[in-house]
């Protein structure tokens, strides 16, 4: 049976080991994985770009022996721009222009306030430095997740943009010219995000790495935060349909279908109020797997992960999407508006029958940069906000120090901490 249909009319959910390995789901970080990414890492801080070139002709078919061609020269971004077809050409324009006018109004600005007295308090907004985007390029190629990525941190302001990516191809490098990209590198995995972290003599050292990868990325990425900023720890991609008696079978069977194509761990769930309307997916998605390019990894995401749970009303099903925080939440109902305010951990939120996921991948404007794997808890989407730093600013006068100091003294006097006391005594007789 692919996909499971998951009754919990009557049940309490917490008995249901289903639904507890799917809440549990952001745990596939094993340490099987981690044994193997910490060699990589220690091997790209020891040995640098000789290790880069090792692990590049090992993993990605390469046969390369000087560092210099790991980068890909800038003239080959605007090549690449100019071979595309057009139609491709103009769909990414199209996809760009929307992204950064949607990323522009997260900006945010400077302030300063003005107190009584002689105190100016503030806050000083600036944009990273240099930040590294990472561009997955195994199974397939994604010049959208560049611009996804590359849009929002121009919005704010950074200075230099360094892609890596395994083996890119023309669109990838178009979309890399359109986005505004820097420079890039034909590197991948692992021993990418290490090269960015560190740093080697071919590439720079970043202050942030963004973007989606496999197993090896994440959890280097998570080891390696600390020495460099990291937008999340990303898993890979689900979705999570809450549809009723209203919503057409076949177009939520392809939605569930457009994610589970992407990654054999991808998710793939659907709530329901509904048992017959459980039955009528369950049917399309069999059917349409059968003419799926792509069956034989969006099969396997189905029987791992896809399960229809039926519960016995849509407040149930909005309490359920909240304890399984998708990354994706398509609301297929009659009045999908109702229940917005009922959903609390989503990633990103479609509404309505013809809000469907993949238009949020590629055109409509907000990132598709999202949380995953339970995560929306706690995590937001990428933006403009991931690349912009914040600094307070404190101006005190005579006058507003004389307003302040005692407060200040009795504290630092009950914490024990003296020297405090003393770097505030010592200016009260000037």
């Amino acid at each position: 049976m692919l996909m499971k249909i998951v009754d919990l009319r009557g049940f309490i959910w917490e008995d249901n080991e289903h639904l507890l390995r799917i809440k549990n789901r952001g745990e596939l970080l094993s340490e099987e994985f981690e044994t193997t990414v910490k060699e990589i890492i220690t091997n790209v801080k020891q040995k640098g770009d000789k290790a880069l070139i090792e692990y590049t002709n090992r993993f990605d078919k390469a046969n390369i022996s000087n560092p210099k061609e790991l980068e890909v020269p800038y003239s080959e971004l605007k090549k690449a721009y100019e071979s595309i077809s057009s139609d491709l050409r103009e769909a990414l324009e199209f996809a760009a222009a929307r992204i950064k006018k949607f990323h522009k109004q997260q900006l945010e600005q400077s302030f300063f306030t003005y107190e009584e007295n002689g105190v100016i308090l503030g806050q000083k907004v600036s944009p990273l430095e240099r930040v590294g985007v990472y561009v997955p390029g195994g199974k397939a190629q994604y010049p959208s997740t560049v611009l996804m990525n590359t849009i929002p941190a121009k919005v704010a302001g950074v200075s230099e943009i360094v892609m890596v990516s395994p083996n890119p191809n023309l669109a990838t490098l178009a979309a890399a010219f359109i986005a505004g990209v820097d420079r890039v590198y034909r590197i991948g995995g692992a021993q990418a995000v290490a090269a960015l972290a560190f740093g080697t003599e071919i590439v720079p050292k970043v202050d942030k790495i963004v973007g989606p990868g496999n197993i090896y990325v994440a959890l280097a990425k998570k080891l390696l935060y600390g020495t460099v900023d990291i937008d999340m720890v990303a898993g890979p991609s689900e979705i999570l349909v809450i549809a009723d008696e209203t919503a057409n079978p076949a177009w939520v069977a392809a939605d569930l279908l457009s994610q589970a194509e992407h990654d054999e761990l991808a998710g793939a769930f659907c709530i329901t109020n509904s048992f017959e309307m459980a039955l009528k997916i369950k049917e399309e998605i069999e059917n349409q797997l059968k003419t799926l390019k792509r069956k034989e990894i969006a099969e396997k995401s189905i029987e791992r992960w896809g399960t229809i749970f039926i519960v016995e009303n849509l407040e149930e099903a909005c309490r359920l999407a909240n304890e399984i925080a998708p990354e994706h939440l398509e609301i297929a109902t009659a009045n999908p508006w109702e229940l917005l305010p009922k959903i609390k951990h989503a990633g990103a939120i479609f509404l309505g029958a013809y809000a469907t996921e993949p238009l949020g991948d590629y055109v409509l404007g907000p990132n598709h940069t999202l949380p995953t794997g339970g995560s929306a808890r706690f995590y937001s989407p990428l933006g403009v906000y991931d690349f912009l730093k914040r600094s307070s600013v404190i101006y005190v006068s005579k006058e507003g120090f004389e307003k302040v100091k005692d407060p200040a003294k009795v504290i630092a006097e009950y914490e024990g901490l003296e020297a405090h006391k003393k770097a505030i005594e010592i200016r009260e007789n000037f």
